[in-house]
């Protein structure tokens, strides 16, 4: 009980974290999620409605929303699909990308000031511990 006690506290504590950093730049949770999943895609920043629903595990109708209101924000931009006109995709602009890696760069300056009391042998201990956990 107590590892399992201290691995929900210190999800919470990363939860808390990571609104933190996001907070910084005016980004939810939702919209840093979705401008990471473009972000991770690499130059163009692109990915289809489809594949945004794979990586961001929603329903196609919440992705809709999401987009459309990161649209309205100025830091997606929505165009045909390259290859399929019946298709789009949609794409950082910018703006998005500055948000997202400014959100990025706040949030791995504050894990690594979370772990800067352990050891890189002990850091790499404990992501073996669990990963034993998660199976």
């Amino acid at each position: 009980m107590a590892v399992l006690s201290r691995v929900h506290r210190i999800s919470q504590q990363l939860a808390q974290l990571r609104a933190t950093a996001y907070a910084k730049h005016d980004l939810e949770i939702w919209e840093f999620d979705v401008l990471a999943a473009l972000r991770r895609a690499g130059e163009p920043y692109t990915r289809s409605p489809g594949q945004l629903v794979a990586e961001t595990h929603v329903t196609s109708g919440t992705m809709t929303n999401r987009v459309g209101r990161l649209l309205a924000r100025g830091l997606v931009e929505r165009s045909s699909h390259p290859s399929d006109k019946r298709g789009v995709v949609v794409r950082l602009t910018p703006a998005g990308l500055d948000l997202v890696d400014g959100a990025i760069s706040d949030l791995l300056d504050a894990e690594r000031e979370l772990l800067a009391d352990m050891s890189a042998a002990d850091q790499q201990t404990l992501a073996g511990l669990l990963s034993r956990l998660m199976g």
